[in-house]
């Protein structure tokens, strides 16, 4: 457990550092999903900072999936989000309204109880069509994440979110798939080629959301995307379970876990100018980050600003 909220604290600073980058980066085509993106933001130091950061969360996320059920992992890796919303209350000086400090303090207490009720990792290793299975699904994921651009704003950031989720997602399942590291077992075991593809196919859909559409949409879609689904492939194939007597209290502290985050999802890309929110109501101000000026407020048009449409909120 103290490797997945380590992994999250990893995950959430990140995603300031990566959100920064990502909003000084000049949009590409007009596609929702932009893989030359990924080449543009490699320049920005911020960026490459951010992926020193998840890497260490990600090699910490192993561990994690190797000790504990995934639905426990999948929780903690939620709360990156209320790491995200401290980090840049702190350092960019966000002011976060009582409901989000609320919705902290329910992502902690979730992550207690599941804490206290999680048993070990399952033992099953998963059959081979579970797998083929798995890197299947994997390759849809990018495909997915293609048509999802096609989409009109609101509903491509949510989509393109959901996609990245699920990317996440095989990677999770995919780990506990790999259960012998020689080099011969894991070149012909399926889940190898899933985990890397989904988690390339993952990080170019998020980076693509985060650019592109609304934050909150897309890192809601992204919540639910990589803890519901692998959650309950670990509970009916790999043999996740609870500790004797404590599943309520699993279920409880799950679901805590994910609501809190789902709250907190505008930090999915926390704020770049470092702008405080309006004390009396808990929201941003109607301001715009770097980058074009952004088209009045109503046309429902967005360049780069980092404005959700018609809002003026972040």
């Amino acid at each position: 457990m103290l490797c997945a909220l380590g992994s999250a604290l990893c995950f959430g600073t990140a995603s300031v550092l990566q959100a920064v980058a990502a909003r000084a980066t000049a949009p590409g085509s007009g596609s929702g999903v932009d893989a030359r993106l990924l080449l543009r933001v490699l320049t920005q130091w911020r960026y490459l900072l951010g992926l020193a950061m998840d890497g260490c969360g990600f090699l910490l996320e192993l561990v994690a999936l190797r000790s504990l059920p995934i639905y426990a992992v999948g929780a903690a890796l939620a709360a990156s989000l209320a790491v995200t919303a401290v980090v840049a209350a702190r350092v960019l000086r966000v002011r976060l309204s009582r409901v989000e400090w609320l919705a902290v303090a329910v992502v902690c207490g979730g992550l207690a109880m599941l804490g206290l009720a999680s048993g070990a990792e399952g033992h099953r290793t998963g059959s081979s069509a579970l797998r083929v299975g798995v890197l299947v699904f994997a390759l849809a994921v990018p495909a997915a994440g293609a048509l999802a651009g096609r989409l009109p704003d609101r509903a491509r950031a949510a989509a393109l979110g959901l996609g990245a989720g699920l990317g996440f997602g095989v990677v999770e399942v995919a780990v506990r798939l790999i259960d012998n590291l020689s080099l011969p077992t894991l070149l012909t075991n399926p889940a190898t080629y899933a985990l890397l593809i989904g988690g390339g196919a993952a990080f170019l859909l998020l980076t693509s959301a985060l650019q592109r559409g609304s934050v909150t949409a897309a890192t809601a879609g992204m919540v639910i995307g990589e803890t519901v689904g692998p959650a309950l492939i670990g509970v009916a194939w790999l043999g996740d379970r609870t500790r004797e007597g404590l599943a309520p209290l699993a279920i409880t502290g799950f679901a805590l876990a994910v609501v809190g985050a789902l709250v907190l999802a505008r930090f999915g890309e926390a704020p770049t100018d470092g702008t405080a929110t309006d004390t009396a109501t808990g929201t941003p101000p109607d301001t715009t980050t770097d980058g074009p000026a952004a088209e009045p407020e109503g046309t429902g048009k967005r360049e780069g600003t980092g404005r959700r449409e018609g809002t003026g909120k972040r």
